[in-house]
């Protein structure tokens, strides 16, 4: 088994690693860092929480470190991915004594302390492509000599829109670079981006990305839409650990937290509308265990990585199939034994046909031979709800 000497990470940096407990590379970062550190584009699939992060700040740092006049720049969807993101560098810069510094340009947050940190000339840039754009344009930000560009969870960039700022960014950047562009997924249209931002490229992933880890349990209930509620009541009392609710609306969030809080639980909501400083504390007490439930639009369905997390509930059905690998892959995180029950109205059995497609391609889907009884009656549990349960 390689470790990650064995695959290029020089003596400071695996001791770093060592003092966080990390001394055996994941796959994602076994077959991406030695691709990385021989300078070629990469394209890279893994599912979520295989460690993706340090598969590209690794060789990014050493790659800087290599050539003191470069610069980096890593894009991700959301700020708290941008964040945690942030957060991963800044302990491998702290505790090897580096002198590199970063800057982290999100929404939400004073320009004015990114402009004043701007001019210290940091070497790495962590962001959204809103913020990065936007100083870009002003110009107290420039990429003339970004050399190493990250794009984590390009699939999710796209589907929140930012196609026209991604575009508008890379021709900032010099074309002579090299280029890392992650996603959980390759459909079409990652796959023609790639061709046009990324020259030849290798194309890695590690084990499949439209399954989920096998350390997570699923199971279904099918419900009534008048059911939902009390069946969410009856769950969270039988299981036990933090747990993350995920439902449509922004609105459907604070209405929810607010229902459970009255009902004894500690809940707590986020979604994008809050401000950016009141989502970051929503998101700290929730690791430091502050609250036990977390209510949560598809904000926090990427980038939020949060060990603890025992279950996720899909109150809602996610809008697309592959929003729900992202959404249960909130649990089951490094290898921790993780669970997942969706909620399933008349009205979402189409949603849900889709979604076992993508779980499982070449099996035909016939909802009639789904696991109930063979009887006409309705089938109930012992709280008098029809529901049918399946563990995938």
């Amino acid at each position: 088994m390689n470790n990650f000497k064995t695959i290029g990470i020089p003596v400071d940096l695996t001791s770093a690693l060592e003092a966080q407990n990390i001394t055996i590379p994941t796959p994602i970062q076994e077959i991406t860092i030695p691709v990385a550190l021989t300078g070629k584009d990469i394209l890279g699939s893994a599912q979520t929480g295989t460690g993706k992060t340090l598969a590209f700040c690794l060789p990014l740092i050493i790659q800087l470190e290599k050539n003191p006049k470069t610069t980096a720049m890593i894009l991700t969807p959301t700020r708290e991915l941008a964040q945690q993101v942030s957060q991963t560098i800044k302990h491998l810069l702290i505790q090897t004594k580096s002198p590199l510094r970063f800057a982290l340009l999100i929404g939400g947050e004073p320009i004015y302390r990114q402009i004043r940190f701007l001019k210290t000339k940091p070497r790495i840039i962590v962001g959204t492509p809103g913020r990065i754009l936007d100083h870009l344009d002003r110009k107290n930000l420039y990429a003339d000599h970004t050399k190493f560009l990250v794009l984590d969870e390009t699939d999710r960039m796209l589907d929140m829109g930012f196609g026209i700022q991604l575009d508008e960014i890379l021709k900032y950047l010099p074309k002579q670079r090299q280029t890392l562009m992650f996603s959980a997924t390759i459909p079409g249209p990652i796959a023609r981006l790639a061709n046009q931002y990324l020259t030849d490229p290798e194309q890695l992933s590690a084990g499949p990305t439209t399954t989920p880890t096998e350390s997570i349990t699923q199971e279904i209930a099918h419900l009534s839409k008048p059911q939902k509620y009390p069946f969410l009541l009856d769950q969270l009392q039988k299981r036990e650990g933090s747990v993350i609710i995920f439902v449509k609306t922004k609105i459907d969030a604070d209405e929810m937290a607010q229902k459970l809080y009255n009902e004894g639980f500690d809940a707590c909501a986020i979604h994008g509308d809050l401000k950016q400083q009141i989502r970051q504390r929503v998101l700290s007490d929730f690791r430091k265990g502050k609250f036990r439930i977390l209510v949560a639009t598809d904000v926090a369905a990427r980038g939020l990585d949060v060990p603890h997390v025992q279950h996720v509930i899909n109150y809602d059905l996610p809008p697309t199939p592959e929003e729900y690998i992202h959404r249960i892959g909130r649990t089951g995180r490094a290898g921790a034994e993780g669970f997942a029950i969706s909620f399933i109205t008349a009205q979402e059995s189409r949603k849900w046909a889709a979604i076992e497609r993508l779980l499982d391609p070449h099996k035909k889907m016939d909802r009639e031979r789904e696991q109930r009884p063979k009887s006409n009656k309705p089938f109930f549990n012992k709280n008098k709800k029809r529901v049918s349960h399946r563990k995938y």
